[in-house]
Parts: C-alpha cells; sequence; structure tokens
C-alpha cells in the first residue's frame, strides 16, 4: 500500500500542523498563563491536589483553552471527553452525560470540555446544571465572548471564571523559539521582521505557529525582510482599474483645489465633470470625504453642509440640485484647512494595529455584572464633572501602551480655540503626575 502512495506522489500520512506537534504536555509548558497555571495560580493548585471544581475559562483565541482543559484532565488523572457547542446537539449531550455516569459508578471521574459553551442556547445550558451539581461531570467551558452577557446565570454560578491573557511579546517569542528547536533551523528573518511576525499574530499563539509554520515551508535560502514578510503572509490588494483613467483623474484635480483653496479652478473641474456625464452622487461622497479629510475642525460645520448638499441634490436631482454642489465647492475650497484629524485619526490607525488587542484600563472598563466589578472593573474611576476645572487627569491609554499623541491642532480658524484647550488640559495632566 504505501508503494502504491509513493508511486501517486502522497505520502499515506501527512505531518500534523506545527501548532500541533508543538501542543504542552503538562501544564508548565503552556506559556503566558503563569497567573491561573503557576503553583499560586487557582488551576496549578486544583491540578496539584488532584480535585477539580467547574470552570469557565474565558479568553480571546489561541491562548491555550483546550490545551489547558486537556492537561488539567491528565493531571488530576480525570477522564477527558470533549465536546464543541458548534457541531454538538441535545443527543450529543445525552451520551456525554450518560458516558459519566458510567465512569462515575466504576470510580472514574470525569472532565466534560466544552468549546465555545456561549454557542449553547439557554435551555442547553439549563441542561448542565443537574449533572454538574450531583458532580457526574466537572464542566470545563471555553469561551472567548463575555461570560456575564452568554452564560446562564444558574450555570455561571456553580463555575469559577479564571480569564486568560492574550499572549504577550514574551509568551509568543518563547512559542517561535520552541518551533525553531523543534525543527531543527531557525526562521529566515531578519530582527525587525520576526518583531513584524509577533505583532502579527496578535497574542495569538496558534496563529503564530501556523504563521511559522507557512516560513519553515517556504525555507527562504536569505532572511526576509520587514517588506518581504508582508509579501509572503499577506494578501495583495487587488488591481487598481484604470479602465476610466480620465474618471480618476478630473476627481483628483477637483479634490486637490479645493485642498489648494482655489475655488475657481474647483468649479471649473465640477463643471467638467458634470458635463461629462459622472454621476453627481460621486462627486458629492468625494466632496464630504475632502470636508473631513482636509478642512475638518479649522471648519466643522463644512461636514454638516456637504452632507446638506449631497441630500439637496438627492432630493432635486439635476440640473437645480447640482448649484448646492456647486455652492459646497466654493464654501470648501475658501474655507480654512486643517489635515490635523486625518493625520490624527491615520496615527491611532497605525498604533491600534501594532499594539493589537490591548484592553483598557481597569477603572474604565465598563462594570456591568457583578462579575466585571470583582475583576476590578471600573474601580477608581474619577468622574471628571465632578473634578475641579471638570478634569480629571486619568489615564485612558491600556496600561502596557505609553501615552500618545495623535491629534496636533494646526490652529487655522475654530480649530484656535481647540488648541488652546488641549494645551491647557496637557499641562493640567502634567501637574497631576
Amino acid at each position: 500500500m504505501a508503494d502504491l502512495f509513493e508511486a501517486a506522489g502522497l505520502t499515506p500520512q501527512q505531518p500534523s500542523p506545527l501548532a500541533d506537534r508543538l501542543r504542552p504536555q503538562t501544564l508548565s509548558e503552556v506559556v503566558g498563563q503563569d497567573h491561573l497555571l503557576g503553583p499560586e495560580g487557582p488551576i496549578g493548585r486544583m491540578a496539584e491536589a488532584r480535585r477539580l471544581s467547574s470552570m469557565i475559562l474565558w479568553g480571546p483565541p489561541g491562548t491555550g483553552k483546550t490545551t489547558i482543559a486537556r492537561l488539567l484532565a491528565k493531571a488530576a488523572g480525570y477522564e477527558f471527553q470533549q465536546l464543541s457547542a458548534v457541531f454538538s446537539g441535545v443527543a450529543d449531550l445525552k451520551k456525554a452525560f450518560e458516558a459519566a455516569r458510567m465512569r462515575r459508578a466504576a470510580g472514574q471521574a470525569t472532565l466534560l470540555f466544552v468549546d465555545e459553551i456561549h454557542r449553547f442556547n439557554r435551555a442547553q445550558q439549563d441542561g448542565f446544571l443537574p449533572f454538574v451539581e450531583e458532580g457526574i461531570v466537572t464542566l470545563v467551558g471555553a469561551t472567548t465572548e463575555n461570560p456575564s452577557f452568554e452564560l446562564n446565570g444558574a450555570l455561571l454560578s456553580r463555575c469559577q471564571v479564571y480569564v486568560l491573557k492574550r499572549l504577550d511579546d514574551e509568551a509568543l517569542t518563547t512559542l517561535l523559539a520552541k518551533a525553531e528547536a523543534h525543527e531543527g533551523r531557525t526562521l529566515p528573518l531578519e530582527p525587525e521582521a520576526r518583531a513584524a511576525l509577533v505583532a502579527l499574530a496578535d497574542g495569538d499563539g496558534r496563529y503564530l505557529l501556523t504563521l511559522a509554520e507557512t516560513l519553515f515551508n517556504i525555507g527562504s535560502a536569505k532572511p526576509l525582510s520587514t517588506k518581504d514578510l508582508g509579501q509572503v503572509l499577506q494578501k495583495r490588494s487587488p488591481a487598481y482599474d484604470k479602465d476610466r483613467e480620465e474618471h480618476y483623474n478630473l476627481i483628483s484635480a477637483l479634490h486637490k483645489s479645493i485642498r489648494g483653496s482655489d475655488p475657481d479652478a474647483a468649479l471649473y473641474w465640477l463643471a467638467r465633470m458634470l458635463t461629462g456625464g459622472e454621476d453627481p452622487l460621486f462627486i458629492a461622497r468625494r466632496l464630504i470625504r475632502a470636508a473631513a479629510e482636509d478642512i475638518g475642525e479649522a471648519d466643522p460645520m463644512s461636514l454638516v453642509l456637504a452632507n446638506a448638499a449631497k441630500d439637496t441634490y438627492d432630493f432635486l436631482g439635476s440640473p437645480e440640485g447640482e448649484i448646492a454642489l456647486a455652492q459646497l465647492v466654493i464654501h470648501l475650497a475658501a474655507a480654512p484647512k486643517s489635515n490635523a484629524v486625518y493625520k490624527a485619526f491615520s496615527a491611532a490607525m497605525k498604533a491600534a494595529r501594532e499594539t493589537g488587542s490591548l484592553m483598557p484600563p481597569a477603572h474604565i472598563r465598563n462594570a456591568a455584572t457583578k462579575l466585571m466589578r470583582d475583576l476590578g472593573y471600573g474601580k477608581g474611576y474619577a468622574y471628571d464633572h465632578d473634578a475641579p476645572e471638570g478634569f480629571s487627569g486619568q489615564n485612558y491609554f491600556p496600561d502596557e501602551m505609553a501615552r500618545q499623541i495623535f491629534y496636533q491642532p494646526r490652529g487655522e480658524g475654530a480649530e484656535a480655540r481647540t488648541k488652546e484647550r488641549l494645551e491647557r488640559w496637557a499641562a493640567l495632566r502634567r501637574s497631576k503626575t
């Protein structure tokens, strides 16, 4: 049989994915969750005592929920049984509970692991209660969603909730080192590209190992740069459609004439587009963009007027509605200009991509349930309206992230007053640190 596979250019058994081959064999090998699994952690203590309580593991994808459940059963000597709420129904639950009951009669405990437990409906969740209460199963549920909102209160009251952290750079770097040791070779990456790979994983260990496996399979002869890495691991943007080049040239000329504060040239390009048969609503959309991108807080009413001009054309149609577009073009071209909002948003988006899924500091998280309050959500929040000058100066960035300054008003038009307020608040913030 093996000869037949080889003759066809196949192998009888394909190797399992790298993430599966590197799956930890003991709880001590799991990275990034020492607060739960260490000697002083609650799950670590349970494993040491070989007595388990039902629990919910709440955390992002790729943080080890399934692995922890499997290893916990192994460490405590429980039979491990796994279900997925995506693929399992009432019949599967009944079979699992009956098998657990029979094991219990024979003196064998069962750890029932339910992946994505939040996907079970309320009635199905209620079905767990008697089996958990009688000790027929020790339930370990895994979820990426907030248990306070997704799980029945009755079920939640019978389980401990443990929060898994997204893997930090140190944990992800440890995973890469393990992958390289397993493969017996280093990843073909320059140092900056290696850091970019870790950032691309966004705290997901399984995804990081999937990316690493792709790079191992490529087997590049020379180390890849950050740019090379992006080409290998990300899809390229679709090619730009140049069939209507004149169409894009004219809308570009209109936009840049507005940005350059030339109402006469802007009107000319508007007229050229309208006489050429361009859809006026396409033009209106670009004018709304110009109001937000190039004028911004220097004249905040420009965005309101841009939407009003679009609504006017939508209501009147051609040719009467085109006058509203002409009025808007003149207003935008003659308005004070500032791209500070555009630049601030671009910088914020870049920071968001680089920092991934960092959580807000605990004092400004939404403390809607007792569980969330017990976890410290909302603790220490200062209500700014009650602070001197209506300004508390608290930190609103993630704890792991240094304060950033994205918005830097240029002081044009109405933005001058905004700049004064921000400078005063910045001084107050410095005085409170």
